[in-house]
């Protein structure tokens, strides 16, 4: 049988996937909201379009990263070129240099 190792309380254990066998807690994915518009981002064009219309521009630099610069500051948005990729961490650097246009939630 497989299953995962488990740390609690000091305690290693294996928790089987088999039946009867104790249920995990299920991974909650994220997802980020644009709130103006309240649709969720689902691929990197669609972020590009509400980064671009909130200042931020592309740079083209490192093809293995998506960046995007906002003139007059010094943010810079590093993204992975794989959208799959694309992580809370990633999302959440998205929300605090853009407050109040975007927010991570669940899906």
């Amino acid at each position: 049988m497989s299953g995962v190792w488990v740390f609690k309380n000091g305690v290693v254990r294996l928790v089987e996937n088999g039946p009867g066998s104790e249920q995990l807690p299920a991974v909650r994915r994220k997802a980020l909201l644009h709130t103006p518009s309240g649709q969720v981002v689902s691929s990197y064009a669609s972020l590009e379009a509400k980064l671009t219309a909130l200042g931020w521009e592309r740079y083209y630099e490192d093809p293995a990263l998506y960046q995007f610069h906002k003139r007059g500051c010094m943010d810079l948005i590093s993204l992975p070129r794989d959208f799959h990729h694309f992580s809370s961490v990633h999302m959440y650097d998205v929300v605090i240099k853009n407050r109040d246009s975007f927010r991570v939630v669940d899906s």
